[in-house]
């Protein structure tokens, strides 16, 4: 149970998205007045703060707080959720930094720890690790439970965050994720090998009404949510391979599920039935290679590598890039190995 809330809280709803098509009868009206009386809990302060991070938008481009709106205008407008009362216990974990400065942190997340605090893991997460490293993150006030986070990846997923130091770097790089610029790399390793070698996998997201702890992919839309994610093949290793995947959106276990999709679980991921011998006759030495391999990485091939974004208040582009884990590395040496031998 604990871990399925934490891996269903989705990118969205760490944020309020909102699109306002301007009534034909409305007088010319300041744009932050205007949402003001459109939204609320929407103080002025924040709105401020959105506009001045190009985060409200009129009819497509970024706007002052003195336009007039007019009729028929399309405004939209991304803000974090308001407060919402809970208790975070501050904790001295360790935090693998690698890049800070004045509004925002790129940290490199362990596999095996959960981002953000929720039933049967209201401790050891890296919102607690935050709030006791850091006093004033966005949107801590009256104990809100999601401080700085602006996405985030899978418990049992290694690799790269950003995390929002300032109300404006916040707002700034919510609206990245949602016009979908800002640059996700993954490493995954598969079972098999992806044919055609590069490609794009697309469909509706959602819950699996034979196990809801699955995401599965619909024709529907009103069974899920949009999902896109672009693939690569990396490295043929025979039986597995090695998969670059970059997100166009930030789904619940997007890649596991498009990759499972199209016949290609990840390697060791028990909940997409990736912890089963799938490629190779399972029986013999190879049977016992395979289990060695679980063993050495008990969870799902998946890896946050790379990650890129507009500074918030630079606007200049910053990319940064991790090295695979060693549980990870292990097993991809491993079967680099084996299929050479």
């Amino acid at each position: 149970m604990a871990d399925e809330v934490e891996e269903f809280l989705e990118e969205d709803e760490l944020f309020e998205h909102h699109r306002i098509v301007v009534d034909k009868g409305q007088g010319l009206l300041r744009v932050d007045r205007f949402l003001m009386d459109r939204l609320p809990n929407a103080t002025r302060t924040k709105i401020q703060a959105a506009i001045d991070a190009e985060s409200v938008r009129v009819n497509d481009r970024t706007t002052k707080a003195s336009y007039k709106v007019k009729p028929l205008d399309i405004i939209t407008i991304s803000l974090p959720h308001p407060p919402r009362e809970t208790d975070l216990v501050p904790e001295d974990i360790p935090l693998t930094i690698i890049y800070e400065d004045d509004e925002l942190l790129v940290l490199n997340k362990p596999a095996g720890m959960v981002v953000h605090p929720a039933f049967g893991n209201w401790t050891g997460t890296v919102v607690n690790a935050l709030v006791y490293h850091f006093q004033n993150l966005p949107t801590t006030q009256n104990g809100v439970a999601r401080p700085g986070l602006v996405h985030r990846i899978d418990k049992d997923t290694s690799g790269l965050m950003v995390i929002a130091k300032t109300e404006y770097a916040m707002t700034h790089l919510a609206r990245q994720f949602y016009d979908h610029t800002i640059e996700r790399t993954y490493n995954a390793l598969t079972w098999g090998v992806p044919t055609p070698p590069d490609g794009t996998v697309t469909g509706y997201i959602g819950r699996s009404v034979k196990d809801r702890k699955v995401q599965t992919i619909y024709d529907d839309e009103s069974k899920g949510k949009w999902a896109v994610t672009h693939y690569k093949l990396l490295e043929d290793l025979r039986y597995v391979a090695l998969v670059q995947c970059n997100l166009e959106t930030g789904r619940t276990h997007q890649i596991r599920a498009h990759m499972k999709h199209i016949g290609h679980p990840l390697f060791s991921d028990a909940m997409y039935g990736g912890d089963r011998i799938l490629r190779g006759n399972p029986v013999g030495s190879y049977k016992s290679f395979v289990e060695n391999a679980f063993k050495l990485l008990p969870r799902q091939a998946l890896h946050a590598k790379s990650l890129g974004f507009e500074h918030p208040r630079t606007r200049q582009w910053l990319q940064f890039d991790s090295e695979l884990p060693d549980d990870f590395r292990s097993v991809l040496e491993k079967w680099r190995n084996y299929v050479t031998v």
